[in-house]
């Protein structure tokens, strides 16, 4: 698992989400925590291009930690959702330190996370994204078919990401043709839907559960599909 954190763009670090990683790692994965340049350091795609980096660093040394470098599934609240969807969608940017989404990413998850969010508001936000209305800005522009399978979650009370994104981009992507599944919770925020995966605060909703979920069916769609090459003439 590979979780970038959210902050708008502008905030956010590592050494906020142990009781996330310690969640995940104790349900048997390696977990990395990837820090990444935020406004005003760095504008749009900056960001984008550190999390490339991220996930190559992960691709290269997963096993040392011992991970499988080919069952990689990138994980994103909030803002780091819009990251980790722009690199499992847009194949430009992992495709900068050859790697290609469709191949190398196993998965996608994203929790409350923005993919769908024009025109732009906000003035930081404008500056952020250089316009309104960029198009290639928007992870829901890059659908096309043969996307990584996708889990996005998000609840019915978040009032700062509107969970219309997440239902957009389940609509887009099932279109495709995409392995997709979407767990929408009642009365759960913006805030509480990533506090879940401490073990204390579970009974918010069962996050952890649906990633967890989500992980064997990945696995046995992996192992499916192996089975299919090996009765291939």
């Amino acid at each position: 698992m590979v979780f970038f954190y959210g902050g708008s763009w502008q905030a956010g670090g590592k050494e906020i989400y142990p009781f996330l990683a310690t969640a995940l790692a104790q349900s048997g994965y390696v977990t990395v925590v990837p820090d990444y340049r935020v406004y005003p350091e760095v504008i749009f795609p900056g960001f984008l291009e550190d999390g490339a980096q991220a996930v190559g660093w992960v691709r290269q040394n997963a096993k040392t930690f011992g991970g499988n470098p080919a069952r990689m599934i990138l994980l994103g609240h909030s803002a780091g959702a819009h990251i980790a969807a722009m690199l499992a969608l847009d194949p430009r940017w992992l495709g900068a330190i050859g790697l290609d989404p469709r191949r190398d990413i196993a998965g996608l998850i994203g929790i409350s996370g923005p993919y769908d969010f024009l025109p732009i508001r906000d003035p930081t936000l404008r500056l952020i994204f250089g316009g309104a209305d960029r198009a290639l800005t928007q992870p829901i522009t890059f659908v096309r078919g043969g996307e990584p399978p996708t889990l996005l979650l998000t609840g019915d009370s978040d009032r700062t990401v509107d969970p219309g994104n997440s239902a957009r981009l389940a609509a887009k992507l099932r279109a495709a043709g995409d392995d997709v599944r979407e767990i929408i919770y009642p009365g759960v925020s913006h805030v509480t839907i990533i506090g879940a995966f401490a073990p204390a605060l579970h009974f918010i909703a069962p996050v952890l559960t649906d990633v967890d979920r989500f992980s064997t069916h990945l696995s046995e769609r992996a192992v499916s599909g192996a089975a299919e090459k090996m009765m291939q003439p």
